[in-house]
């Protein structure tokens, strides 16, 4: 069974079953900054989830990519992955928990589909609430109809395990709100149990869960009182490389999907994907995919140290360390990044569309870093080296202490750490993330001072802010006349380069002053002479038409139904201006602008230059 089969079967299969086809949504999600990534196929549907009407009916399925960072640190082992695809199907407010498993049920066993042996399944329900919660009212019940249609399916009661909400519930996301039992699926595997009492809860690998149904049937008040929900949905999923895995008998999640990963890396490596480097292949294969996945996202994320951005850098450098450990000296992630793309490409066509933008941005990064690698870790060397000193005199060392204790004497390993100033020092001047630091300092016996670096980290952004005071929405530097101006003026230019270049095309920046305006744009390419004219010509056009400017608020959603851009939409809240000007742009924005466009005057672009991978930057005048 391949990935691909696996993918088709499903939809296939449940399309049968009268499920619309929807695709996979971005993996950053739009106007959601609770999150920075889409990390379950559920994410997307939350609005239809909750009531709102979805255009494409009530039975949904799809295969949506997905990136999960909570459990980083575990990835290197066999089944932990950063990006992964999960399989999904919906009832919004249609069919219940009857359908639902019996369908899972068919999907897993029939010989049409997946054919897994009856005996190779274990399943686990919801056990309810202790006795304590019913007396206060509290409590959530036994899920005795689920245990009931497993049974009636043929699964012994001995392969249908009871667990708590630890295990077998949902939600709500808040103290209140939607939520209900699971019931998920495991796959018997042949490894020997761990003892008599093995079983899925354990975490020995003889169990490996390949399907979760979760059943959106209460309501959870304020008050902690569990409620019958109006609309009771379904919301399932299946990860398709560990599906895949166990149905192969594989004995990890690299041996399918990831291997053209793999086969490269020992290619580059010049090292056999076995021993002691096993871990560092499988640490570079899943961040430089996950790195690709993201930065070849439709609203294309560079690395940086905000949000989406950092999580992108943290990848790709901790992936570079390990190429270095495992022999790899010259810049590869690209290649990795290519090998991405010649897998999934097919499949996620964004990869290739957007195939110049990510390498270019693998070749940055890895160039930034390795100019800063081996001083970062010379500097790192000697802040450790300098604690075994310091750890037998009798005060603590300013840049590792031992942990609880001012008493100078010799440490065993994991009593002293790294300070709060050393970790930031390195992540300031080396670009070292601090999940770097945090796995280099382990490997030497060191944890790190996390609270101390948070707080450097804020003293940092207090001085960055405390530097650029007097700056607001929009870019501008101050707030006069000329500069509002020149704010109208950026929205002219954006609509102008999306027309002449094409939709991928979004904001990446900008800066205004009263001299001129700086505007930085996705795009890959430096601009012929011919597109810059008619960027010019378009915006003067606009200006000469003497367009009204006029903004509406509106929630999110509404504005984007409507086509309003925005990539910072998620800085403005719930409710948003939208500016319209004319019927040619229409942008989220925060304001202000010009009342018509007549009083701009003539718009000239006067430097087109490269800002940094994948994004161009425009210098431009009115005059």
């Amino acid at each position: 069974m391949t990935s691909e089969q696996l993918r088709k079967k499903y939809l296939e299969f449940f399309a049968e079953k009268g499920h619309a086809v929807i695709p996979s949504a971005s993996l950053v999600p739009e106007n959601d900054p609770s999150v920075l990534f889409t990390t379950a196929g559920m994410h997307p549907l939350v609005p239809f989830l909750m009531g709102e009407k979805h255009p494409a009916g009530q039975r949904l399925v799809n295969f949506q990519k997905c990136v999960r960072t909570g459990d980083i640190d575990c990835v290197g082992d066999q089944w932990h992955l950063t990006f992964f695809e999960m399989l999904g199907n919906w009832s919004l407010g249609d069919y219940g928990k009857k359908e639902a498993l019996e369908w899972s049920y068919e999907f897993l066993t029939s010989k049409k589909w997946l054919g897994i042996p009856v005996e190779k399944l274990a399943v686990t329900v919801f056990a309810g609430d202790p006795p304590s919660l019913k007396l206060r009212g509290a409590s959530a019940p036994f899920d005795r109809e689920a245990f009931n249609i497993w049974q009636g399916l043929g699964i012994p009661e001995a392969k249908i395990f009871k667990y708590g909400k630890k295990e077998n519930w949902w939600g709500p996301a808040g103290a209140a709100g939607p939520c209900g039992p699971d019931s998920e699926m495991f796959y018997v595997t042949a490894k020997p149990a761990c003892g008599p009492d093995c079983q899925p809860a354990c975490s020995c690998g003889k169990y490996v869960e390949i399907w979760n149904d979760v059943f959106m049937e209460y309501n959870k008040t304020a008050s902690g009182k569990f409620e019958p929900l109006a609309q009771k949905n379904v919301d399932t999923g299946m990860g398709v490389e560990r599906t895949v895995s166990v149905l192969n008998g594989y004995q990890d999640n690299y041996q399918e999907l990831i291997k053209p990963l793999v086969d490269k890396i020992e290619e580059l490596a010049g090292k056999k994907y076995e021993g002691e480097f096993v871990r560092s292949m499988r640490i570079i294969a899943d961040h430089l995919r996950a790195a690709t996945f993201i930065m070849g996202d439709d609203l294309g994320i560079a690395p940086s140290n905000v949000d989406q951005g950092y999580v992108v850098r943290k990848l790709i450098r901790r992936a570079i360390r390990h190429g270095r450990m495992i022999g790899i000296q010259d810049n590869f992630t690209h290649k990795i990044g290519q090998a991405v793309m010649s897998a999934m490409g097919d499949v996620y066509p964004e990869l290739i569309k957007n195939k110049e933008f990510v390498l270019a941005n693998f070749k940055t990064e890895e160039d930034k870093f390795t100019k800063t690698l081996q001083a970062g870790l010379k500097e790192f060397h000697k802040s450790t080296e300098n604690t075994k000193v310091q750890s037998l005199t009798p005060s603590p060392s300013p840049v590792l202490r031992e942990r609880g204790t001012g008493r100078g004497r010799k440490t065993q390993k994991h009593t002293t750490e790294l300070s709060g100033l050393a970790t930031f020092n390195l992540f300031q001047t080396y670009g070292f993330p601090l999940e770097l630091t945090k796995e280099m300092a382990y490997e030497k016996g060191f944890s790190v001072d996390e609270p101390g670096f948070n707080q450097e980290f804020k003293k940092h952004q207090e001085l960055s802010r405390t530097a650029a005071a007097g700056k607001f929405k929009g870019g501008l530097g101050e707030q006069t006349e000329q500069t509002i101006k020149y704010h109208t003026a950026t929205h002219l230019l954006h609509a102008a380069l999306r027309q002449v270049l094409g939709d991928h095309v979004f904001q990446r920046g900008s800066n205004i002053t009263d001299e001129r305006l700086r505007f930085d744009f996705s795009h890959g390419a430096k601009m012929s002479a011919e597109q810059k004219a008619a960027v010019e010509k378009i915006v003067n056009q606009l200006i000469d038409d003497d367009l009204p400017v006029n903004f509406v608020e509106l929630p999110v959603a509404e504005a984007k139904k409507k086509g309003a851009i925005g990539v910072f939409a998620d800085k403005y809240g719930e409710q948003v201006k939208v500016y319209s000007i004319g019927d040619y742009s229409r942008e989220i924005c925060g304001g202000p602008h010009v009342a018509r466009t007549g009083v701009l005057g003539h718009f000239k672009i006067i430097k087109e230059e490269a800002s940094s991978a994948g994004v161009r930057r425009i210098k431009a005048i009115l005059q």
